[in-house]
């Protein structure tokens, strides 16, 4: 039976069927760059792994670990004896990180930065006097346009008296004043998940920045999250225009310098593949 574009565009989810899903990562994306949005989740373009993002990676995997640890135990030293773990656990799950080193001595010298950042997260919090509720959490919500949100936090710090508190890690540095509201748009769509799934609006919002030991913090309202709603409803419906048009539109920025695809880009002479036959009649459904 052939399957229209009206009946493939609509998925039940616990019951409701959603418009389709998106990612704070992914939203990103788009305003980042419709054309870096399409590569990644219409072509599914193949990106090769960084040095920068596997550094994110391994230290993620060390802070979560840390909390794994009885209080007295969270301290520098046992933080930095996660790393070599860490690094094997990825290279055996992902083995092409393994040719980002040309020998021992690269690797070393990598693993170096590693420690380097987990230390530093040491001089902005004391994780022996932290019991974060939840790692790496998944959540999601249905809003009422029937879009469906989802992702991971990083970190969920509950109060006894009830306040939340989210956390998001950055091994990068942190962003200037003009970039704070695109770099905390990210935890504000998760304060949006949370207050529809939970009732509660959180207390706060931290963007821990380990390259420079920085720590962003904001304190939403219920009306950012409804201006962030609307703002997540609007990133859709520009998406979905471009789905039905093919028009995906490459948006230059300093942000080009860091992009796997610019061969395939307009933007540096190139030309993007064609658009998959499944680009207009199925869901997309965006992790």
């Amino acid at each position: 039976m052939t399957t229209s574009p009206a009946d493939a565009l609509s998925t039940p989810v616990d019951g409701v069927d959603v418009i389709g899903a998106l990612s704070p990562s992914r939203a990103g994306d788009f305003l980042t760059c419709p054309l870096l949005y399409r590569f990644r989740t219409i072509d599914k373009l193949p990106e090769p792994p960084s040095v920068d993002a596997v550094r994110g990676t391994v230290v993620h995997r060390v802070l979560e670990q840390l909390f794994d640890l009885p209080a007295p135990e969270r301290t520098a030293g046992q933080a930095k004896g996660l790393l070599g773990p860490a690094w094997e656990e990825l290279r055996e799950t992902e083995p092409e990180v393994a040719a980002l080193f040309a020998d021992p001595e690269s690797l070393s010298a990598w693993l170096e930065t590693c420690r380097v950042v987990i230390e530093r997260y040491f001089s902005l919090e004391d994780p022996t006097r932290l019991e974060p509720a939840e790692r790496e959490l998944y959540v999601e919500a249905v809003l009422d346009s029937k879009l469906l949100l989802r992702g991971f936090i990083d970190r969920l710090d509950v109060a006894p008296t009830g306040e939340i508190r989210i956390s998001d890690y950055k091994t990068g540095r942190s962003v200037s004043e003009a970039f704070e509201a695109k770099a905390l748009f990210q935890l504000k769509i998760y304060a949006l998940v949370l207050w529809r799934t939970r009732g509660v609006v959180p207390s706060m919002l931290q963007l821990i920045y380990l390259g420079n030991g920085e720590i962003l913090r904001y304190e939403p309202d219920a009306a950012d999250l409804i201006a962030t709603e609307r703002k997540v409803d609007a990133i859709w419906q520009a998406i979905e225009r471009a789905r039905t048009s093919g028009d995906w539109r490459p948006r230059r920025s300093r942000l080009c310098s860091w992009c796997s695809h610019q061969a395939l880009c307009p933007e540096f002479g190139g030309t993007p593949p064609p658009l998959p036959d499944t680009a207009v009649t199925e869901l997309p459904v965006v992790g």
